[in-house]
């Protein structure tokens, strides 16, 4: 018998063996990107003490503002409880009117005399920075933004707290990649994770802060796939360090009884959760075109823009007390002032005497249409606040309108209106931001219960479906390839694969500058060179660094000694210079960083010599000739 007609089956190799792959593995999967993961971290932790502190000055602004001053008590979702108990005492409705006017003054005063980009909802100036500012957003932008917030929302102002917090974290993640001088594509990567840090530490959803930080940026299903991983670092850290300080409870508290009675298991409910999508899509309609309808008035009222804030509360505070009123001062319509959080735990926990109370679905209504309004009146005025918390607040309660109504006439489709109001949070969000993913998930953990995630799935589709292109966020563009962060990723395409020293400029135009000539020499041959920029080099060819107009336009407020003045003075040696054998994306890099038009091409060398000038005119005029090349030829294929 042949013993090798049977195959062996290979010795598996000793355990010990794995350490050292695994050692390498680990190494090039993760060297390449160990600097941005770890800023990852740390941009999750500032965002999670920002949140922390954000979360505080709001109670306290509430507490001095609403609760001392006015009466008004509003309830607090259940996982978050207020730092103090009510004060005693009853409501003074005129107060709701001076005190939300009051805030919006001091809010705009801070906003349009510090920092104009805090205007509005944060988060939607991060989404801007991100593809039109590479990622670049002022430090001072942060700050300003916190506390006209906390102003803004604290005295009744209806706003939500994931703008601020996502520009805080976007804003330190800006800093910080200004700081280790990272790439424009490394700094915009933890500029977004720094967005869904943010979300992920005040609304305790770190899943969903990860992906609302890569599907916010735009209004179509495109993902941008390099921020997951840096965001879910960010939104971990953000999450525990605020869980560390007020605890690991889901943001709204459901009762184990709730939750049982939320388990979905009847497909027919689907017909219900149906027309909660057609109709949370109408909402979203109505939400978006009021917000934009009364921004862009406000942009045409003759006022000072510091002004028109308070503008904006005092017609947000003059609904609120309206509605008071109208509804035989019921408290519950108040919280279409301020975060308004309280009236979704509410609507969760209702009682069962509750199922099935007509009057109770009509407050739900007003409030959902009345936040939109008083949403829009105090973030289109220029006040400071987010808008996914107010979606919250709209999409659960008119959810929870249409619940009982069904449950009123068809109890055995909708046994529940809890259910309506948790998927209707999902749904008016998924239409009116064009989230569906992340929003998803992100309501499922706020409330800690999962059991609706089919019906939510449901409906987020159909509205994301259904809902026109109108978002509530106007920086969102269609897609990655209409992104000015990646229109740099289309022309790598183009000219793959060419060197930067094909590309070399040796003519006379581009001849150094020697150390020794005067500013007057200097710039007769920068403006007849035609170029913005020229190397000095030494007598001997050695490279010594740039000389451009910016340089002489310094030398030039020193008239005194102008005269004195020689390139050896002004020239720039900081800027990296170029290889020949260097990729030409590298080229285009570095114009990007260092804001330059024309580098410097030197050899390998101990001491680097001049070989020439790259520019980017060159390089422009070679992708054109690439493009329409390759347009002859398929133009000649007859495609």
């Amino acid at each position: 018998m042949n013993n090798n007609s049977h195959s062996t089956p290979p010795i598996p190799s000793h355990p010990l063996r794995w350490l050292p792959e695994f050692w390498e593995l680990g190494q090039r999967r993760l060297r390449p990107q160990a600097r941005l993961l770890g800023l990852a971290l740390v941009v999750g932790i500032v965002a999670g003490l920002g949140a922390i502190v954000f979360y505080g000055a709001c109670q306290v602004v509430v507490r001095v503002a609403l609760d001392q001053a006015a009466g008004y008590h509003p309830l607090h979702p259940g996982g978050e409880p207020p730092f103090w108990a009510p004060t005693p005492g009853s409501l003074r409705p005129w107060l709701l009117l001076l005190i939300p006017t009051l805030g919006g003054l001091i809010s705009g005063i801070l906003v349009f005399k510090l920092a104009p980009e805090a205007e509005g909802h944060g988060t939607d100036a991060a989404i801007a920075a991100f593809h039109h500012h590479q990622g670049y957003i002022r430090p001072r932008v942060p700050l300003v933004k916190l506390v006209a917030s906390a102003v803004t929302i604290g005295t009744g102002g209806s706003g939500g707290r994931e703008g601020p917090i996502a520009q805080i974290g976007a804003g330190f993640g800006s800093l910080i990649g200004g700081v280790f001088r990272l790439k424009a594509s490394e700094r915009r990567v933890l500029m977004a994770a720094g967005v869904g840090a943010g979300v992920a530490a005040i609304f305790r959803a770190p899943l969903a802060g990860a992906l609302f930080a890569a599907e916010i940026l735009y209004h179509s299903a495109d993902f941008e796939s390099d921020v997951i991983v840096p965001a879910a670092l960010a939104s971990t850290a953000a999450y525990c360090t605020f869980g560390t300080v007020f605890g690991w409870e889901p943001l709204f508290a459901l009762s184990p009884e709730i939750l049982a009675s939320l388990a979905f298991g009847d497909p027919r409910q689907l017909g219900a959760y149906l027309l909660l999508a057609l109709f949370m899509v109408v909402l979203a309609m109505l939400y978006t075109r009021s917000f934009h309808g009364v921004a862009h008035a406000f942009r045409r009222l003759p006022l000072p823009r510091y002004l028109k804030p308070a503008v904006g509360a005092l017609a947000t505070g003059a609904l609120g007390v309206a509605l008071y009123f109208a509804f035989g001062r019921d408290e519950q319509v108040l919280a279409v002032l301020s975060f308004g959080y309280g009236s979704l735990q509410g609507a969760l926990a209702m009682p069962a005497t509750a199922i099935g109370d007509l009057h109770l679905a009509l407050v739900l209504l007003a409030i959902a249409l009345g936040k939109i309004l008083t949403t829009s009146l105090t973030i289109g005025s220029g006040g400071s606040g987010g808008v996914f918390g107010p979606s919250m607040v709209i999409g659960g309660c008119g959810g929870g309108a249409l619940g009982l109504v069904l449950n009123h006439h068809w109890p055995a489709v909708a046994p529940h209106p809890a259910a309506f109001v948790v998927v209707g949070m999902a749904g008016f969000f998924a239409a009116a931001a064009k989230a569906p993913v992340s929003t998803l998930v992100i309501v499922s953990e706020m409330t800690g219960d999962y059991n609706l995630l089919l019906p939510t799935l449901w409906v987020c589709v159909i509205t994301f479906l259904l809902s026109d292109e109108q978002s509530l966020y106007h920086s969102q563009l269609p897609s990655r390839s209409l992104s000015p962060a990646h229109q740099g990723d289309y022309v790598r395409e183009v000219i793959a694969g060419l060197k930067v020293g094909e590309f070399l400029a040796t003519g006379p135009e581009s001849r150094p500058l020697a150390p020794g000539d005067s500013l007057a020499q200097a710039l007769d041959r920068l403006s007849g060179a035609g170029n913005p920029g020229l190397p000095v080099a030494g007598a001997d060819g050695s490279y010594l660094g740039m000389l451009s107009l910016e340089e002489i336009h310094v030398a030039s407020r020193l008239p005194s000694l102008g005269g004195l003045l020689v390139v050896a003075d002004l020239v720039n040696e900081g800027l990296p210079v170029l290889r020949g054998d260097d990729p030409l994306d590298r080229a285009l890099e570095l114009f990007v960083e260092c804001d330059r038009t024309a580098l410097a091409v030197v050899d390998e060398s101990a001491v680097p010599r001049l070989r020439g000038l790259v520019r980017r005119a060159d390089i422009s005029a070679a992708y054109l000739r690439r493009v329409q090349g390759e347009g002859e030829c398929r133009a000649a294929r007859g495609d």
